[in-house]
């Protein structure tokens, strides 16, 4: 059943919210170390203009690297899936970087940008670009080989191939990598803002965190928990719309 899989999980997050508050009530553990629940809803309702406001900054910031890594992503994957010889000059290389640790560039980007946004969105670019060129280039290269050769009969422009054909079977790839790489860009831009931040929750978790406020940093966080929930449904909702829209050609 449907409702089923809703139910449960809210459930379950009941059970475990209700075994936390008991276990810091009965056990006295210090609200420094671990706050209760209430503790954590009262910080986030005595604050939700100024959460909202930083919460705010945060999905602009993810928003704007998600908007340009899949638009460079999906373009590096036209011209991937254009010539095996391009791919076979250029995939290596994409591996090379896509192996670099992340987390070791951040320095470098602040070096070369600044400790303003650009940084940070230049980071969270980094960590989204990749998995979309990568799957989107999987997706156009996968194409039914029949279809294209029938295509080539029928003398289909290169235009018509590619959004009659490509992209339909390209659409699932695209937004599994899309899928992966929105989650990315939250989380750089959540380092972004650990590192050179004054606003967003990253700044929010680490001030919390300096100042020993324990329910304010778990406030943060679960406001961030609900953005990238948020994201990432967008992104399957666009899934859906794309879908209906594309619908992946089927052969007989």
């Amino acid at each position: 059943m449907p409702g089923r899989a809703i139910v449960l999980p809210l459930a379950l997050g009941l059970v475990l919210l209700a075994a936390w508050e008991w276990s810091v009530r009965s056990l006295g553990v210090s609200p420094i170390l671990l706050p209760r629940p209430g503790a954590v809803i009262s910080v986030l309702t005595d604050n939700v203009l100024l959460l909202r406001q930083h919460a705010l900054h945060t999905l602009r910031e993810a928003l704007a690297a998600i908007v340009l890594s899949t638009l460079f992503g999906v373009l590096l994957a036209f011209l991937l899936s254009s010539s095996r010889r391009v791919r076979t000059a250029l995939m290596p290389n994409l591996v090379f970087f896509e192996l670099i640790p992340k987390i070791a560039l951040a320095p470098l980007f602040i070096i070369w940008l600044g400790t303003g946004g650009e940084s940070r969105l230049a980071f969270a670019f980094f960590l989204s670009f990749f998995p979309i060129a990568i799957a989107s280039t999987a997706g156009l290269v996968s194409t039914d080989v029949s279809l294209l050769r029938l295509c080539r009969a029928l003398r289909a422009s290169w235009w018509q191939t590619l959004t009659q054909l490509r992209l339909p079977y390209a659409v699932p790839f695209v937004f599994s990598g899309l899928k992966i790489g929105s989650t990315m860009a939250v989380i750089g831009v959540i380092v972004g803002e650990f590192i050179t931040g004054n606003q967003g929750l990253g700044y929010i978790i680490m001030f919390a965190a300096s100042n020993m406020e324990s329910a304010l940093m778990l406030a943060a966080m679960a406001l961030l928990c609900v953005l990238g929930t948020a994201v990432y449904a967008a992104v399957v909702l666009l899934e859906m719309l794309a879908a209906r829209r594309y619908g992946r050609p089927q052969t007989t």
